[in-house]
């Protein structure tokens, strides 16, 4: 096993999930150990974030809950917490112009300069910037096209990109990098 999995000074963690369920269950272990929702990426396409969470209905714990504008939808970001919590807070704001992207967390800043045309070069960048390899990141783009959610994350240990590489085994994760067998 890799005693060291930082990557150029940096640990990441990320990894592509199929479905909603899986993704929140990523998410919230996540959120459980600790992580803000300020330290997590979740990055989906349109057609993605539509099938799984709605255009202005995001259902949770506490059952539908329609979006009347970003007042309402803070409420129910607060009442619904994860990640259709954090898509009602921020309604549709959160669609990159340009990159056809929706983004929760510090790769949307990242991503904020890119125009039209830029998907590839952005999102690829993105990643890489944050310390994925670019094959990785390439990958990941692709999966985000196809509809997979990705979730990436800068692990505070070695021991927790561990953990959760074993956790998100659990839910089903893609393509998780690094590969902590190896």
């Amino acid at each position: 096993m890799n005693n060291d999995l930082d990557v150029d000074g940096k640990r990441v963690l990320v990894g592509l999930f199929n479905d909603k369920q899986n993704a929140e269950e990523a998410y919230w272990a996540l959120r459980n150990a600790g992580y803000s929702a300020d330290e997590i990426n979740v990055v989906m396409n349109p057609e993605t974030r539509k099938k799984f969470y709605g255009d202005e209905e995001i259902v949770g714990d506490t059952g539908n809950k329609a979006l009347e504008g970003a007042g309402a939808g803070g409420t129910i970001g607060g009442v619904l917490g994860g990640i259709g919590g954090a898509l009602a807070a921020l309604g549709t704001n959160l669609i990159i112009p340009g990159l056809g992207l929706v983004v929760l967390g510090p790769l949307a800043a990242g991503l904020a300069g890119f125009g039209a045309g830029g998907l590839t070069g952005g999102i690829i960048g993105a990643l890489i910037g944050a310390g994925t390899p670019k094959d990785k990141a390439e990958i990941y783009h692709r999966g985000i096209e196809n509809g997979k959610i990705l979730i990436s994350v800068h692990p505070h240990s070695n021991e927790d990109i561990i953990n959760f590489r074993n956790t998100w085994d659990e839910y089903s994760a893609e393509q998780v990098y690094p590969d902590t067998t190896a």
